[in-house]
């Protein structure tokens, strides 16, 4: 979900997250306050940014532009109208006394506006971004620009469409990273491969702390793997353009093999965010995963990416998350692990619990080939056989 860039019948789900901010700006979100932000701009902190490009001129009448066209995107397509009126009126109160008059740095712009929204509901999926390479010229939600999307496309495949390793560890336990659920229809393909990989091991560990979140679709896919042949509701997800509700299954049928009802740990982190958060709030509202790690980011509104200026870009939450089973979703709250550790050691204390679990299963005197299979687990429990992701 970003969670995705818009995902229904009649919208592809481009991004699979919120085209998630710059690095400077999420480490600076996840490490400060907005209140200490927002200091640090008042006080004309300066950014040295590295452009290779031609001097972008940001003066009080770009401000004005971007303001202004800020406004009129929220009022249109913010998941919540109310609320799109107040941080309109709160941009514009920012305006009008000056707060952005000393800006002409577009990065810093950026942060300046992103902070204002945010602070009026600490909604992480509302932001704004500046880029030095001027964007398409596109009026609508970007996904419908060609040139847009087939940048994201190739970034997705770069990125190996968010599966960053399957692995086999000792002991017969599967590993998968998670970097991002990309769009179904570009890396469907690579996820099932994934999965059929990983189907003949004994327990999975699915590592999400780095995920950034992705495309609902995706995460059914990948999730329609961890249950059985009967459809299984995962989410809903709520759209205010259309006053729709989309439902989101598991599939019936999917290629190769289930992983079937063999144990399932999910690794997450405060980074953990948006469509990452989902398919760790479905598995634990469903009782088919066990949770190891931080409490995520908190992010559970879909939204698109809307064209502002020439080089700035705004993501606007325009649907919410519902649970069929909790009828709520998991923003601003994160979704709790079941077993909360810090990050560096989710790792350890799943794969040590997936390992005493499989010992366990084998029984006290093992023979033939599940004798030398257990001795594998006991030596990987000791520590005595790197399996570190």
């Amino acid at each position: 979900m970003g969670l995705a860039e818009e995902t229904r019948t009649t919208r592809s789900a481009v991004e699979g997250t919120a085209p998630h901010p710059p690095r400077s700006l999420s480490q600076a979100v996840g490490r400060y306050t907005y209140r200490y932000l927002w200091e640090i701009i008042s006080s004309k902190h300066t950014l040295k940014i590295d452009m290779n490009t031609k001097q972008v001129v940001i003066d009080t009448t770009t401000h004005t532009e971007i303001v202004q066209s800020l406004s009129e995107k929220l009022k249109t397509y913010y998941v919540f109208p109310d609320i799109a009126e107040q941080l309109c009126i709160r941009l514009q109160k920012h305006l009008e006394d000056g707060a952005y008059t000393d800006i002409t740095e577009g990065e810093l712009l950026a942060l300046a506006l992103t902070v204002h929204m945010q602070e009026v509901n600490q909604d992480k999926h509302l932001f704004v971004r500046w880029y030095p390479e001027p964007l398409p010229d596109h009026e609508g939600p970007m996904y419908q620009n060609q040139q847009w999307l087939d940048e994201r496309r190739q970034q997705a495949k770069l990125d190996n469409y968010g599966l960053h390793k399957a692995e086999r560890l000792p002991g017969n336990v599967g590993y998968l990273d998670i970097r991002e659920f990309h769009n179904s229809s570009w890396g469907g393909d690579t996820a099932v491969a994934a999965m059929n990989f990983l189907a003949n091991t004994d327990v999975l560990i699915i590592d999400l702390c780095k995920c950034r979140g992705g495309d609902p679709d995706m995460i059914a896919l990948i999730s329609s793997y961890l249950f059985g042949e009967e459809p299984v509701h995962l989410n809903n997800l709520y759209w205010r353009e259309e006053d729709v509700t989309q439902q989101y299954w598991t599939l019936p049928y999917i290629p190769g093999k289930r992983f079937g009802d063999k144990p399932v740990y999910v690794l997450t982190s405060k980074d953990t965010f948006s469509g990452g958060e989902e398919f760790a709030y479905n598995l634990k509202i469903r009782h088919r995963a066990i949770l190891v790690g931080e409490t995520t980011g908190g992010g559970a509104h879909p939204g698109s990416t809307y064209r502002l200026h020439s080089h700035f870009e705004v993501f606007i939450p325009v649907g919410r998350a519902i649970n069929p089973i909790t009828g709520t979703n998991w923003e601003g709250c994160g979704v709790t692990p079941d077993i909360p550790v810090p990050q560096e050691q989710a790792f350890k204390v799943a794969y040590n619990m997936a390992l005493k679990s499989i010992i366990a299963s084998l029984g006290e005197t093992p023979s033939g080939s599940f004798k030398t299979f257990a001795e594998e687990a006991q030596t990987a429990l000791k520590g005595k056989v790197s399996a570190n992701p």
